[in-house]
């Protein structure tokens, strides 16, 4: 294959970053907007030894689960990368692709897999989920001042406020921001010069409480004419907080550290569950609140307490399954590494007069393991024990040293939450190298119209298997279809 080359192609998958993976004569090419089962014409952009990349053409045939986009700049935005997939195939997608990397990476056999997988959980509608979007402000050509969202993998910004994402009232949100920057003279964050006052635009919304709070990010400490701006955003209903972040490093980081208050409070609550949450800014919450609460309660499901446990929730956030599980826990202790996020976890814990749930600031890798050396050196060499161990890492998985500290201290149960099946697979595999087995395990769809999934596993001590009907799951990757029975 060389560079300029016209292909034709089949598309057989769906790569990390949304593309589709065809081959040709064993050559592999990714080749971006081209959906599974589509037949396409492409030109191929780069060429390496064993595998290229390849820019779409046309649509010689059509793939069975192409459907129109929701959004009309979906191709330019870099936010959705598969919303010209039907659901139903998205969802199929995604349980396949847990699937796969737990047999390719974690060396489960299928057929295990077939008893232990549940049918992934995905949403009535996909559309207008996300409770948390960031805008960036920039200029056009012309001087005009826009907003919207990057293209892929570029920092070129497409006009567009109303995301099919998004909640609706964004677009008026944005629209009362650009109106106040271009009457009173504010300008955009240039990032070529480093120059220009307002660089992004975060909006948190209550799906709840319909609770909203913007929070301007800006090059600068001082926002000129402020008042003009909250007289113009504390008339959209909900208005709850009005702030600014300061951040004005030569950086893609989005917020600043420092937050000060324009209007009202510094923060908005919601709930998920019956559990109320303070979420300020700088607050890590996830995105899809209805998602959201069917993975809480199905960590709570797997968890299995009856009120006697303790229980570790290792990368605790803000406290959001802690306070899920301390529900029908004896104890609950979070850890993370963020102390803003530990300060949050603790007033959630007071604002919802949850007395048995205990937060500590540090690295889960090293304030376990430390607990864990420091309870038999205190204890007479007993060792520290715990009922049940959460986890809910980041991308890169947990690290070996969590790892077997956690086998170490025996837990009953291991709740692992994951948002990247591949480490999932490679820490699951050490875990079960180390005493434990899979009991059960679930993908979630907490991104639709993205390649992203969240997966819940239940791991036990093995030969600890409670005896229970488990719903088997076949992958037909060619038709992409999930088929469900009965054992």
């Amino acid at each position: 294959m060389k560079k300029n080359e016209k292909i034709r192609i089949t598309i057989e998958d769906i790569g990390v970053n949304g593309e589709g993976i065809g081959k040709i004569d064993g050559y592999t090419l990714f080749v971006k907007d081209a959906l599974i089962g589509d037949t396409v014409e492409a030109i191929i952009t780069k060429a390496k030894k064993n595998y290229g990349y390849a820019k779409m053409l046309n649509i010689i045939e059509p793939s069975p689960y192409r459907v129109p986009a929701e959004c009309p700049v979906a191709r330019q935005c870099g936010g959705c990368q598969i919303q010209e997939l039907s659901y139903e195939a998205q969802l199929s997608f995604k349980a396949k692709k847990v699937y796969d990397n737990l047999v390719r990476i974690g060396g489960f056999a299928p057929d295990f897999l077939d008893t232990v997988m549940e049918p992934i959980c995905g949403m009535e509608e996909p559309f207008h989920y996300r409770n948390k979007a960031q805008f960036p402000i920039g200029t056009d050509k012309n001087g005009n001042i826009v907003t919207g969202f990057y293209a892929g993998r570029t920092h070129q910004i497409i006009p567009n406020t109303e995301c099919a994402l998004g909640v609706e009232v964004n677009r008026d949100i944005l629209q009362s921001i650009v109106d106040f920057m271009n009457e009173n003279g504010v300008s955009a964050y240039d990032e070529t010069t480093q120059k220009g006052l307002v660089r992004h635009v975060l909006i948190r919304y209550g799906f709840q409480t319909r609770e909203i709070m913007v929070c301007l990010v800006m090059n600068g400490k001082k926002l000129p004419k402020s008042e003009k701006l909250v007289e113009k955003l504390s008339l959209i209903p909900g208005m709850t907080s009005v702030t600014y972040s300061v951040n004005q490093e030569n950086t893609n980081v989005i917020m600043g550290n420092e937050i000060g208050i324009l209007w009202g409070q510094g923060y908005i609550t919601d709930y998920i569950g019956e559990i109320k949450y303070r979420i300020s800014p700088l607050s890590f919450f996830q995105v899809n609140p209805v998602q959201t609460e069917k993975l809480y309660r199905l960590a709570l499901e797997y968890a299995d307490l009856t009120g006697r446990e303790t229980v570790w929730d290792l990368y605790c956030g803000i406290g959001t399954i802690s306070l899920f599980l301390a529900q029908k826990a004896k104890n609950v202790y979070g850890v993370e590494i963020v102390p803003q996020a530990i300060e949050d976890a603790r007033s959630n814990a007071l604002l919802n007069g949850i007395s048995n749930a205990e937060f500590f600031v540090g690295k889960a890798e090293e304030v376990l393991p430390a607990y864990y050396e420091n309870y038999a050196k205190t204890h007479g060499g007993e060792k520290a024990y715990a009922d049940v161990i959460v986890v809910d890492p980041p991308r890169k998985g947990c690290d070996e040293t969590l790892l077997r500290t956690m086998v170490e201290m025996q837990p009953e149960r291991i709740v692992y939450v994951s948002c990247d099946s591949a480490t999932l697979a490679r820490d699951l595999k050490y875990l079960c190298e180390n005493g434990y087995e899979v009991k059960r395990a679930r993908a979630l769809d907490q991104f639709p119209m993205t390649v992203h999934c969240e997966t819940v596993c239940l791991l036990g001590k093995v030969g600890n298997r409670k005896p229970d009907t488990r719903v088997k799951i076949s992958v037909e990757t060619k038709e992409l279809k999930i088929v469900k029975e009965e054992k």
